[in-house]
Parts: C-alpha cells; sequence; structure tokens
C-alpha cells in the first residue's frame, strides 16, 4: 500500500487539505498520513479551525512515502516552505520521481525550488511568478511526477487525479461515484 503524506501547517487551507485527503483515504487502498510541520500535532487553519495531524514530521520516514501533498493556504503554504527537512525532502522525492502534489498557493514552494523549471503547472492567480520556469495554467495540470491545482474549486478533481496516478483510474471513477461527483 503507498504512502501518501499530506502536510498540515498552520495557516493552510483546511478544505483543500480536507478534500483531497478525504477522497485518497475513500479508496483504502492508500496509506494517507496526516503531518505537521512543526512537534505539535494541532494545527490551525487560517480560517481558524483546529485540526490533529496523525504524525509531526520528526515521526515519519519519508523513504516510506510514495507522495507528498501540499495544501495552500496563507501563511501555510509559507509555512510548509520554510520547512527545511520538507523541502529537502521534496527536491529528493522529485530526483526519485515520487508524486509531488501541491494546490493553490503551495505550488510556489515547489517552484521555489526549482522543481516545476520546464513544466506545465498551475497555481491560485498571482503566483504564477513564484513557479519558476512553468509554464502556467489550467485547473488541474499533471506533468510527469507533479500534479499541481489552481485552488480551493478544483481540490475535489485534484484528488481524483491523485488517485487515478497513485492507484487506478477504475478506482478514482469509483470514488467519484460514491461522492456522486461529475464532471461538468
Amino acid at each position: 500500500m503507498k504512502t501518501v503524506y499530506a502536510f498540515l501547517a498552520d495557516g493552510m487551507e483546511e478544505v483543500e487539505a480536507l478534500m483531497v485527503i478525504d477522497l485518497l483515504r475513500r479508496t483504502k487502498k492508500l496509506n494517507v498520513v496526516t503531518v505537521s510541520i512543526k512537534k505539535d500535532l494541532l494545527v490551525e487553519s487560517s480560517h481558524n479551525i483546529k485540526l490533529y495531524a496523525d504524525k509531526n514530521i520528526d515521526e515519519i520516514n519519508f523513504d516510506e512515502g510514495a507522495c507528498i501533498f501540499l495544501p495552500g493556504g496563507l501563511p501555510g503554504t509559507t509555512n510548509l516552505g520554510a520547512c527545511n527537512k520538507l523541502t529537502e525532502q521534496i527536491v529528493k522525492y522529485n530526483q526519485e520521481g515520487k508524486i509531488l502534489a501541491a494546490i493553490c498557493a503551495a505550488p510556489s514552494v515547489l517552484g521555489q525550488l526549482g522543481v516545476l523549471k520546464g513544466k506545465n503547472a498551475t497555481c491560485y492567480p498571482g503566483f504564477e511568478d513564484k513557479l519558476e520556469g512553468a509554464n502556467c495554467g489550467g485547473g488541474v495540470v499533471k506533468d510527469g511526477n507533479v500534479i499541481t491545482g489552481k485552488g480551493l474549486g478544483v481540490a475535489l478533481e485534484m484528488g481524483l487525479e491523485l488517485i487515478r496516478v497513485l492507484v487506478d483510474k477504475q478506482t478514482s471513477d469509483s470514488v467519484a461515484a460514491q461522492i456522486q461527483y461529475q464532471s461538468l
């Protein structure tokens, strides 16, 4: 079973995080671990919603992961980008061809690490200049091992795309049917 590490930081956009996490867990084919970037498991979202992560960043083995997922939000994205342990692993995952997924403002973390150079990507409008070297545009964009989403409005599609990539299309379609989702 593949492990997805979903990183939570104070100031994150909670619906982006929870939508993707919920969809991935519905597959029952992925081990989805929510990870606080600080020692404390309690994380407060950008809209003052308190969530408890499964583990903190020092309690996980990055080598066991198949995917790193970064939700957006501010200052959550800034906090993720300032976490050296996380950014070092993002670079390593990219070098290993492991899946990197980020939505809203969070693709800027990937961009500032050079992960998006020469790739197609998307982000929340106004953050394009932080996607260094990327061709920008679209709702949910997959290019190689990187999947980016424009914002909260495409969180559902991003979750389904991650399922398609990490598991298979049949499972993605099954989850979409379970939640009564039909693409527009």
